[in-house]
């Protein structure tokens, strides 16, 4: 017996492994390294024709097991391979007395994937696994399922349904590829498999809600409190905190950025669009009242200097000569009431200028609000459809 030879006593008999596969859990989905790390039970069955004896003259022995580096083994490898990972040593296989050689080991296999992580955490992946001869032709080697593709496909028994990944199902396909005018056998195994969602929405999504909705109350604020601005500021700095605390959650890509990334990026902007809008809105309302007050302090310094003027040397002479026509006590009071009287009055239609300067700023605040719960809205409806949609497909 020579485990370097073909166990064949024909050279162009075929020998066909037959192979099936359990996926036990699915343990890392790396997206910056495009790789998935999964733990799987393979089994190999092949008939080695020089491994036929009769039981009947070894007392009975139908079944034996050898090592496998006595014995002839299939170079039949998995294309997806990164590394095999911490896999346990199994370094016997079993023989019955038919020739019938069965190989059974788990697996823990580090495969590279095309991982889709854009609708992440309501994402679904589809990993291949593809089991091929590494050397020889479909002539030589040829593969086969095990058991059927339906059963294979639906086989969740073994599985660890706890954990963050819910396995779909596992279809398979036997074809031949050409290469250099030679085919080759090839079985792809699909896992598909898909993400759960519920940690993700409940410690990244729901708080950034909430804040979203605390900055949509806080324009309920008065313009004049002085509150708003502060209170805004105090949101978006919170806000900022949440981000960096959640980055490590967040999956890394470096081609497509997720669209859960997309959507804090968003929704820290329209925290910044919140903000820009309210001090431009306070800014205007004071910036009308500062106007205000530097009209009726200057329209005060023009009367000073005009009363000034009028009160020069050559009229305080005259007021002197006419100091026998002077007004009467009764008079002077009246005159004093009167003044006051008007200066009240200036005093009133300034403030009701000031409140209707105050309406206005309200009306401008009212209507920029609404727009922003517009784009609000109509955002959220977009990112809601988006991940239904992923979610139910």
């Amino acid at each position: 017996y020579d485990c370097g030879v073909r166990p064949v006593h024909n050279w162009t008999s075929t020998t066909t492994v037959y192979i099936d596969l359990i996926l036990q859990s699915v343990l890392d989905v790396d997206g910056k390294t495009q790789s998935i790390t999964t733990s799987i039970w393979y089994r190999q069955v092949w008939t080695d024709e020089f491994l036929v004896w009769d039981p009947e003259e070894f007392d009975g022995i139908n079944e034996i097991s050898l090592s496998s580096d006595a014995i002839w083994i299939p170079d039949v490898i998995v294309s997806e391979f990164v590394e095999e990972g911490k896999s346990p040593p199994i370094p016997y296989v079993y023989v019955n007395s038919s020739g019938s050689v069965k190989n059974y080991r788990p697996i823990q296999a580090v495969l590279a994937c095309s991982l889709e992580m854009y609708a992440f955490p309501f994402d679904k992946q589809n990993c291949s696994l593809t089991f091929r001869s590494w050397l020889h032709s479909v002539k030589e080697i040829n593969l086969a399922l095990w058991r059927s593709a339906e059963a294979i496909a639906n086989d969740k028994r073994e599985f660890m349904n706890d954990g963050e990944w819910e396995l779909l199902s596992i279809p398979s396909q036997y074809r031949q590829i050409r290469q250099d005018d030679t085919d080759y056998a090839h079985i792809q195994f699909n896992v598909l498999i898909r993400r759960r969602p519920l940690l993700y929405v409940v410690g990244l999504l729901i708080p950034s809600i909430f804040l979203m909705l605390v900055d949509v109350i806080s324009f309920y604020l008065p313009l004049n409190s002085g509150t708003r601005i502060a209170f805004k500021i105090s949101i978006l700095l919170g806000y900022t905190v949440f981000r960096v605390n959640m980055m490590d959650e967040l999956p890394v890509t470096a081609v497509r950025t997720p669209l859960i990334g997309v959507f804090f990026a968003v929704c820290m902007a329209l925290l910044m669009l919140s903000l820009i809008k309210s001090i431009l809105v306070v800014k205007l309302l004071h910036h009308s009242e500062k106007e205000v007050r530097q009209m009726s302090v200057s329209a005060c310094l023009l009367d000073k200097y005009d009363y000034e003027l009028e009160n020069s040397p050559e009229d305080d002479l005259l007021s002197l000569n006419e100091l026998q026509d002077a007004p009467s006590g009764l008079e002077w009071l009246l005159g004093e009431l009167s003044s006051l009287r008007q200066a009240l009055s200036q005093e009133d239609g300034e403030c009701s200028a000031q409140a209707e300067w105050l309406a206005l700023c309200s009306r401008l605040d009212c209507l920029l609000f609404r727009l922003y719960l517009l784009v609000l809205v109509v955002y959220a409806g977009t990112l809601l459809l988006l991940w239904t949609s992923w979610s139910f497909a």
